[in-house]
This record gives C-alpha cells, structure tokens and sequence, in this order.
C-alpha cells in the first residue's frame, strides 16, 4: 500500500462515493492512479448493481415538478421505505422529476439525459447509487402535461418532501383566466384524482375493453333476473351509465363539496376565473401499483437455513 496517501483516499472517496477500504484497494490494485480507480470501482459498483437487479423494487417515491404551464411525474422505485426516507435516494427523484419536464413522457430519454453535477446519465447515474447505498433502484415510469395558456396543477398525497410522495397527480387546465384561481381549483381537482383514481378523463377516452368487459358481467347478472332480452338491454344500460359515474373523471362526484358533477365544477370555475376553462388532461402515479410484490414466508427460510 505503499504510496498511497490519505489524500488520495479521501479525493477518490469524495468523487465516488465508495467505501474507504473499497478506496484503499482500488487504488493499490491502480497503482495510485485515481482516473483509473475510479473506473475500476464503477466496474465494481455495477457488479454489485448486477447483483440487486433481481430484488422487486415495489418502494421508493414518485416526484413531482412543474413550471405553470407543464408538469412532470417520475416513479423511482427501491427495495425498501427506509431507503425512501434517505436524503440522497430523495435527492436523487426530486432532479430526475425535474428533468422529466423536458422529457416529454419519454422515459429512455429521461434516462439518457445528462444527470446535473454528474458526468453520467441519469440511468448510468442511479445504477451507481444501486452500489452507494446497496439497494436495487430503477426508475420506472415517467410522464409529463403542458398547456399553451392556463396551468398544470399538481398534488403530491403522503407527501415525504417538497414535491415527493406516494401518490402524485398532474391535471392540465387550458385557459386565459386567473391564474392563481386556476391554480387552486387545479389542485383540489388533483385531490380529486388522487383519492377516486378515474380510469379516464371522459367515457369517449375509457378503453373499448374495459366497457365491453363491463357490458358481459352486467349483461349475465341482468339475465338471473329472467327478464326478457328487450328490458335487460335497458337495464345495462342504466347500469353502464352508473359505471361511468363511478370510473369517469368528468362524471364523478366532486369529492371537495359532495355533489357536483366534475364537469359542473368545471363551468362554475370557469366564472370564477373569468375565462372559458378546459380540462385537458391528468395523469395519476401510485407507488408501485402493479408490481408483484414478493411474500415472504419467514417461517419457511428459518426452517430452510436450519435444515429443519
């Protein structure tokens, strides 16, 4: 080890963030040189990556940014909330949210883009903080809102910093009106979201799918009634017409008063903000839905490591 000062140490650890004995080694195994123990840690910090990348990532925490008239979400997800709470891996989502805004929902351009103060990209960038802080970390999913005049309004539910949560909500409202009433009638609206999850922003917009599936299970529920084909016709209907009420944005109940329709709350906001005023789009992310999470069976490994 011979040569090998503190001062390298401490250069190599400051711009990579390894371990002190991973250092040490590095630059014993270089020769001192720091460029190259640099790249010989990376080769071992994406091992160490390779390792994790199996682990589910069900945790971590969707980001939000916005800059009035466009809005970006990005989930980022880790092994575990623990790591959620660590101001690095927080750091880490709030700049790649507010690289998102210029991503356009795109995101293997959001994870080609330069990562700010890093000479990395953004995927490059979170596959080292895979080794920093020893967790399987990916980054999801991405999409992003804008208006030509009005705003994009966001909300961020279970909030863990500024502009960081479990659930976050984008809704893009087109107008000339009053900014700042648009703003807070935008941010009720993204409430909305957050706590009814509409399917979609009106029955036109609803996946043909997901009505027809809906159509079979209340067609055979009507024929148990024995009624004959005619008046089952109607009464699916009426049925598919409450479904709408139920999964529609636009016919849902406005959760702030209890009894207006959204697209009623739409119209009195725009009096309010003295313009016409469109809802345009929302977009909901919820931390991590939709991916398998692993159970585990605590019982079966100790019995397991045991022989038993």
């Amino acid at each position: 080890m011979a040569g090998i000062t503190a001062a390298m140490v401490k250069e190599l650890r400051e711009k990579t963030g390894a371990g002190m004995m991973d250092c040490k080694t590095a630059l014993s195994e270089n020769g001192g040189d720091v460029e190259a123990s640099i790249d010989w840690l990376r080769t071992k910090g994406l091992a160490k990556a390779a390792k994790k990348a199996g682990r589910v990532a069900a945790e971590g925490l969707v980001g939000i940014s916005g800059d009035g008239t466009r809005g970006a979400v990005a989930e980022v997800n880790s092994e575990t909330d623990f790591v959620a709470r660590n101001d690095q891996f927080q750091a880490m989502v709030r700049g790649i949210s507010k690289l998102a805004l210029d991503a356009d929902g795109d995101l293997n351009a959001l994870l080609a883009m330069a990562y700010p103060g890093s000479d990395k990209n953004v995927g490059e960038y979170v596959t080292e903080m895979v080794g920093t802080i020893g967790e399987n970390m990916s980054v999801r999913r991405t999409a992003q809102l804008s208006v030509k005049d009005g705003v994009v309004a966001s909300y961020v539910h279970n909030a863990a910093g500024e502009g960081l949560g479990k659930i976050g909500v984008l809704v893009a409202l087109e107008s000339t009106g009053d900014k700042a009433k648009l703003e807070a009638f935008g941010k009720q609206l993204a409430m909305h979201v957050a706590a009814t999850n509409p399917l979609s922003l009106s029955t036109d917009d609803l996946d043909p799918s997901v009505v027809a599936h809906e159509r079979t299970v209340l067609s055979e529920q009507a024929r148990e009634s024995g009624k004959p084909e005619n008046i089952i016709e109607k009464m699916v209907e009426g049925r598919l017409r409450k479904f709408y009420e139920e999964v529609v944005l636009l016919s849902q109940v406005f959760v702030i008063d209890g009894e207006t329709r959204i697209e009623k709350a739409i119209e009195a906001a725009a009096v309010d903000a003295g313009a016409p005023v469109k809802l345009t789009g929302f977009v909901r992310f919820e931390l991590g839905e939709g991916i398998e999470k692993k159970k585990e069976d605590f019982a079966a490994e100790v019995a397991a490591a045991t022989g038993a």
